[in-house]
């Protein structure tokens, strides 16, 4: 990528496109009777993915854009367990089955912060109000500076097959800047024992364009998780947005490297994690060849959701916990993020959800090409599915932005195919912008495009 082609774009800020349209688009016209609505409507015969959220910590990284809250103490944590498998209670209840489930992820936070026996609680709740079966996929996000061994066991004994652990840097620096200090030997020893308690596949989520990251650092951190051989890499750049995140304000500015340093970093990334034997995923993922992901991304068979790519096909996605964010045929449906509010309208039998969004037919177009071009870095306009068309002028080749990026080469045509210029690939943000049709509207502050 040139000098002047990350001038001109690399620090526009967009969307990360894990949905269309986007979070801030999200409305409180969309409530708890509208999503006990789509609920009783989920096809029986459809496997459902589940995602549960888990909204604490025991001490905040500087950098983190979650949700999240601090404590030192259990009685939160056990107060929002009960609440949290009332709600999967009730959300049976309302879809009016035990429905089968393809996938189960658990986020936060940090949803190993539980006990060894409450995460078997939980698991075990999911089991009577949910169909996980023998072939349901159970993912976990993990820190490696507070798994114990017994934890590992107990994730194993649940049935997990999946793990995603966060490592960012292992630059000493770095870590001190971003306020989370972790070697690589708790991390590889996180890593073995989750091997240990059966975890088939395991990812790492690294970050570049942290305070004082360079490029040697960002190669070395990759140098030495790569060589633990997780199956997976999940590579982000740092999105600063202290407007939103107070405490990114304990990170110096100054500190901060600018669009041509990000981006210098995350080629090295690439680069390393290439030549170890990763191929790209996407447009930040990583994975061995014989992994699920690469397969899937080689059939142009991936998909993105709120929790990045993943090869889980499952039309609808029921989000549980605070601020968690459910996806089904008729639209979007998000809890209320204060934990407060979420705990009083659950424990009253009440559904939490805050806001929402109701899709429309042009949406759904829309959010096809997105997800095609975030996926494949290219999208046949000949191909869309059945009933899928809009006019030239609001979608196809006449689209204004489109031919400014068509004409600076980061895009450009091969009869009904648009494609991302490969050298281009970290502004495939840039491109898929030019199919939204809400952006600029919230005001909201997005990560940088490279």
């Amino acid at each position: 990528m040139n000098a002047e082609i990350i001038r001109r774009y690399g620090e526009s800020r967009l969307p990360r496109y894990t949905s269309y349209p986007t979070a801030p688009r999200f409305s409180p016209s969309i409530g708890a009777g509208t999503y006990r609505d789509w609920l009783a409507t989920v096809p029986e015969s459809d496997p459902v993915s589940l995602y549960l959220h888990v909204p604490f910590c025991r001490s905040m990284c500087w950098y983190c854009g979650c949700h999240t809250t601090i404590t030192q103490k259990d009685a939160p944590i056990l107060d929002y367990l009960t609440v949290l498998k009332q709600e999967i209670k009730l959300v049976s209840k309302a879809i009016g089955r035990r429905q089968s489930v393809s996938e189960v992820h658990f986020g936060g936070g940090t949803p190993t912060i539980m006990t060894p026996d409450e995460f078997l609680d939980l698991t075990a709740t999911l089991n009577k109000a949910f169909d996980l079966g023998d072939a349901a996929e159970l993912a976990v996000e993990i820190d490696p500076r507070t798994l114990t061994l017994e934890m590992s066991e107990a994730l194993g004994q649940a049935g997990m097959t999946r793990a995603s652990l966060g490592v960012q840097s292992f630059d000493p620096k770095v870590q001190k800047a971003i306020n989370r200090i972790q070697s690589a030997e708790q991390t590889g020893t996180a890593h073995a024992n989750l091997r240990k308690a059966g975890a088939t596949s395991v990812n790492f989520d690294l970050i570049y364009g942290l305070p004082h990251q360079t490029v040697d650092s960002a190669i070395e951190t990759a140098r030495v998780a790569a060589a633990m051989r997780p199956e997976r890499f999940a590579v982000f750049g740092y999105a600063h947005v202290p407007t939103f995140k107070k405490h990114q304000r304990l990170i110096d500015t100054a500190a901060l490297g600018d669009a041509h340093e990000r981006h210098a970093q995350a080629e090295a990334i690439a680069a390393t994690l290439c030549e170890a034997g990763y191929r790209r995923i996407g447009l930040d993922h990583f994975a061995l060849p014989e992994d699920s992901l690469s397969i899937a991304a080689g059939r142009q068979a991936l998909h993105r959701n709120f929790q990045g790519y993943t090869t889980d096909n499952a039309s609808t996605l029921i989000g549980f916990g605070s601020s968690a964010i459910g996806r089904l045929a008729e639209g979007y449906a998000q809890n209320d993020v204060a934990i407060g509010r979420y705990a009083n309208l659950i424990s009253s039998g009440e559904l939490a959800t805050s806001k929402g969004y109701r899709l429309t037919r042009e949406d759904r177009i829309r959010a096809w090409i997105i997800e095609r071009l975030m996926c494949d870095f290219q999208v046949d306009f000949g191909a869309m599915p059945d009933g899928f068309d809009l006019p030239d002028e609001s979608i196809g080749k006449a689209n204004q932005p489109l031919q400014t990026l068509v004409a600076d080469g980061i895009a450009n045509w091969h009869g009904d195919t648009l494609r991302v210029d490969t050298q281009h690939r970290f502004l495939v943000r840039t491109v898929a912008s030019c199919f939204d049709a809400y952006l600029g509207e919230t005001g909201r502050t997005h990560a940088t495009a490279a």
